[in-house]
């Protein structure tokens, strides 16, 4: 089913309109403020500098004192009455802003905006934990993909909208008053279609002491260091974003020579690029979470900004060019091409991350750990503020601003990945097996979403447990000859997704009873095994017959065996088989398509050995 097929279903739809319009109405009352306070309230240069840098700081500032409070109403009530009582109040915030709007009380307003911040800050923690109460694991990433374009769009309608009605001569507080109103009674009635989402920590003790809280909720997300690592790598998205979205007038009027439409448009390339690379990334995981993307998108940042540099830097030879005279001008495509490719790369990179946070940590804990995620992605965008303002006060101009925190990510995330070589080992195995294959799988519901279990499969080729690790949705602990675990470049993957090594006894019974003993502990604690149990790669193509050592392991640690199969390995790279044409030896099988075959779970008590590899042979079968 494609990912756009939720957007018709109500378990999904209401949530991404309600959230849709929530982002649109923040993004559109910010931007009329600016816009009122800007242009249309005869203020002074430095009144009109206060009010501006102002405005982000009072949005922000409920992130960092309310964030913690969020994430405890989010795990201790159902979500559904929390989201619509938080849109109720985003009604009442815009009648107060019309208020402001007519009167043009800045006080009010910059209340208004506080307010605003609130509502983003409650909402927050729900936006992202509902989605696993809503959608299965194979959806997840599909779903975050579009919350992330949706997010993305409504940002830009909402920031374009409020410029835009705001400075209509006459009744421009009358619009701004009317769209931002309506938008908010139509998040209201769209979030009373959402399904309800019973609490996940009803029996939570609520504190209401936002800095004991907040120093607790930090806590939590330290507890896992991978998910406190994605975490980070989300903070750094945040922070690389404010400084792109922060830069673009500058860029846009003294690198560009561009008016307001330009500035719009170098906005929008960079809002449909993120929107593209989020829901690119469903396909480009298979639907599970594929934490290999990130430094994809990591790399693509760096790559393109440092190339956004190269393709336009220095003061602009023309000015105030409206977009298509821009568009006319020598070099135009090319900042064009860079400004959407890091868009879709950071989607590609952000993405991935969000689900990742969603999928490893504890459910009745994801509400508070999405709550320090946004403290932590609120002070990264500080610090994101004081590092432009820095570098202009140093000297630089925009596009040296864009190059410095290009270049500065290759150093976060290397820091990242050096702290998670999950990452990067993830990364390693989806290029690996998407360039030598095209694997489409079928039966991944039977693979147990939690609890121990055996998978089973048969032995084709050297890169079988590569290719079935990129395509389980779940990590599992691949039994592999000791051989095979050491090759060289293979090494680092094997033993970051902690492979266990196995040699025969005449070989190395030491290393066979640790086999055994890490196979039995992994099982005991919950994990999947995946084992090949003929014992060696086959030399024909078919199946050899099951070795009984499967049989001592489920003596010793009874549970679920998953049977699975892979067809269309035979003949292809990394396989045994010498394709010969005659005397002359042909080149083994490139890109070739391969199929990963998922059965039923057998309970141990009725697992018989020639049952399993009977099971495996028909499951095997034909390619398709």
């Amino acid at each position: 089913m494609s990912q756009f097929a939720l957007l018709g279903q109500r378990r999904f739809a209401p949530f991404f309109w309600t959230q849709a319009l929530g982002a649109f109405n923040d993004n559109a009352f910010r931007n009329a403020l600016v816009m009122l306070v800007a242009f249309r309230m005869g203020l002074d240069d430095r009144s009109v500098s206060l009010y501006t840098n102002l405005a982000p700081a009072l949005f922000i500032l409920p992130f960092f004192l309310f964030s913690a409070t969020a994430g405890q109403l989010a795990e201790k009530y159902e979500k559904t009455r929390i989201i619509r009582a938080v849109k109720l109040f985003e009604i009442g915030a815009m009648a107060l802003a019309a208020v402001g709007f007519h009167t043009h009380d800045t006080a009010l307003l910059l209340g208004v905006l506080f307010l605003m911040g609130l509502h983003s800050t409650t909402f927050g923690p729900i936006k992202y934990a509902i989605l696993p109460q809503a959608l299965a694991p194979g959806e997840l990433v599909g779903g975050n993909g579009l919350v992330e374009m949706g997010t993305q769009l409504a940002i830009l309608v909402g920031m374009i909208a409020g410029n835009s009605l705001m400075l209509v001569p006459g009744v421009g507080p009358w619009l701004a008053s009317a769209a931002t109103i309506a938008v908010a009674v139509g998040g209201y009635l769209a979030s009373r279609r959402i399904p309800p989402a019973p609490a996940t920590a009803p029996e939570l003790k609520f504190t209401w002491n936002p800095v004991g809280e907040t120093a607790r909720v930090l806590g939590i997300v330290r507890r896992d260091r991978a998910v406190f690592n994605a975490v980070l790598g989300i903070s750094w998205f945040w922070f690389f974003g404010t400084v792109l979205i922060a830069q673009l007038p500058n860029y846009t009027r003294q690198t560009l020579g561009g008016d307001g439409s330009v500035n719009t448009l170098v906005l929008t390339l960079f809002s449909i690029g993120t929107g593209v690379g989020a829901l690119l990334c469903e396909r480009m995981s298979g639907r599970r979470v594929e934490i290999g993307l990130v430094p994809l998108g990591a790399f693509g940042l760096t790559v393109f900004g440092v190339d956004l540099y190269l393709a336009r830097h220095g003061a602009a030879t023309l000015h105030d060019q409206d977009w298509l005279a821009f568009l006319r001008s020598a070099g135009s495509w090319r900042v064009v091409l860079d400004l959407t490719l890091i868009g879709a790369f950071s989607g590609l990179y952000v993405v991935p991350l969000f689900a990742f946070v969603q999928a490893r940590a504890p459910r009745e804990q994801l509400s508070r750990v999405i709550a320090g995620n946004n403290i932590l992605n609120a002070l990264l965008i500080v610090l994101a503020a004081g590092f432009g303002l820095g570098l202009a006060a140093l000297g630089f101009d925009a596009a040296q601003v864009f190059l410095a925190a290009a270049l500065l990510n290759v150093a976060v995330a290397a820091y990242i990945f050096t702290l998670v070589p999950e990452f990067p080992m993830r990364f390693i195995t989806w290029v690996l097996v998407n360039t030598l294959y095209r694997v489409r799988v079928e039966g991944a519901r039977h693979v147990p979403e939690e609890g121990p279990a055996l998978l089973v499969c048969n032995h084709v080729s050297y890169m079988d447990a590569l290719l079935l690790m990129a395509h389980l949705r779940r990590p599992a602990r691949f039994v592999m000859y000791y051989r095979i675990f050491e090759v060289p470049l293979l090494h680092f993957v094997f033993r970051t997704a902690r492979a266990i090594p196995i040699a025969g006894r005449n070989k190395d019974p030491a290393m066979l009873a640790a086999a055994c003993e890490a196979i039995d502990q992994a099982l005991a604690a919950g994990e999947l095994v995946c084992l090949f149990p003929e014992g060696g790669l086959t030399r024909d193509g078919d199946v050899a017959p099951f070795r009984p050592g499967l049989l001592r392991i489920l003596e010793r640690r009874p549970v679920p065996v998953v049977p699975m199969a892979l067809r269309g390995l035979w003949g292809s790279v990394w396989s045994r088989r010498d394709t010969r044409l005659g005397w002359a030896r042909l080149p083994r099988r490139f890109r070739a398509r391969v199929e990963l075959v998922i059965d039923a779970p057998v309970a141990p008590e009725r697992l018989r050995l020639d049952a399993l590899e009977a099971r495996v042979r028909e499951l095997r079968g034909t390619l398709a």
